[in-house]
């Protein structure tokens, strides 16, 4: 069998907290009783998915991957795609083994937790075109970019990202250490002063407390920040979240898991092709993707349509009413 038929596996041992590296061996097992020729490779330090998707899609021709891990690991693959320049980035085949803390992607499509089950959707290879989002940041004194899948958080949002981030680097990741920052970020965050502009029109010129651009619906480990995002239409969903109260905030934290949150009179919404972001010189926003924590503004948004080939279930896609819902095995997924 030659490389290009088998499938590069890119496993986070780090994920979950460390619940990655125990399953490993099971998950490894279960995708050679699945009928999966493959080469698997660990990652060794953040980013590090990002070079290994790279180069062995460069080098070995993988057109086939899968990612292990959470929601920072697919990003991180994703990337990677990106980087790589052998393949249109539509031609390589994206699946994911769910083993994160949030796996907010995998509760878009609702992709199950249980390993045998999700390795079973795997098999199956039915693809889905999702738009891609890219964003221009400042890091240090550098100008960067990054693609994301699934949603990027500014402000208060992406501060808990920083401090949830932290203290999974030194193994107390969870989603208690989120709902710790949670909390005792309210009273360490500045609301901040951001000019937003939407497709070339100026939306918001006032202070805001969090913000969120992105593709899919949820982040936070469940939160829906954009309840009506879909992830093919080629726009972006954006909810701001003007200056508000702590009390405000604690009050309606449920509000944020059922999206309902935003019928709140601090609370906007936009769609729209590019964002672009600034605030006064010195108070930056931060900036989180997919959970990882990236830099500060100036932010720059633009979006990229149907650019990446993923693996889901056939049920998830009925409620997006996707003109690709008839594309695949047309077979019973589980």
């Amino acid at each position: 069998m030659k490389e290009t038929d088998k499938w590069l596996v890119v496993v986070n041992p780090k994920a979950g907290s460390g619940k990655c590296e125990k399953d490993w061996p099971q998950i490894r097992d279960l995708l050679v009783q699945g009928g999966f020729s493959f080469i698997s490779v660990l990652t060794e330090r953040p980013f590090h998915a990002i070079e290994i998707t790279r180069n062995m899609v460069n080098d070995l021709g993988f057109t086939k991957i899968i990612a292990v891990g959470g929601d920072g690991t697919l990003n991180e693959v994703v990337n990677g795609i990106f980087q790589q320049t052998r393949f249109a980035t539509t031609d390589i085949m994206l699946g994911m083994i769910t083993v994160g803390t949030g796996n907010d992607w995998g509760r878009m499509y609702k992709f199950p937790l249980k390993y045998e089950k999700a390795i079973r959707i795997l098999s199956k290879q039915r693809t889905f075109l999702q738009d891609v989002g890219k964003v221009k940041y400042r890091h240090d004194t550098e100008d960067k970019s990054r693609y994301f899948i699934n949603m990027a958080g500014m402000g208060y949002d992406a501060i808990v990202a920083k401090k949830t981030n932290a203290m999974k680097a030194v193994g107390k990741g969870g989603t208690l250490a989120y709902l710790y920052n949670l909390v005792t970020g309210l009273f360490q965050y500045e609301n901040v002063h951001l000019s937003i502009i939407v497709d070339g029109s100026e939306v918001v010129n006032d202070k805001v407390f969090s913000m969120s651009i992105g593709i899919c619906r949820y982040n936070g480990g469940g939160m829906m920040q954009l309840p009506s995002a879909i992830p093919d239409d080629g726009l972006y969903d954006i909810t701001v979240i003007r200056k508000t109260t702590k009390w405000r905030i604690v009050k309606n934290i449920k509000n944020l898991y059922d999206g309902s949150f935003i019928t709140l009179p601090e609370v906007d919404t936009f769609r729209g092709k590019t964002v672009n972001i600034t605030s006064t010189p010195r108070h930056s926003i931060y900036l989180e993707t997919d959970g990882e924590s990236l830099g500060v503004s100036p932010l720059d948004f633009s979006i990229v349509p149907r650019a990446i080939r993923l693996i889901v279930r056939k049920k998830a896609l009925k409620e997006f009413g996707s003109d690709q819902a008839g594309n695949g095995n047309e077979q019973t997924e589980d």
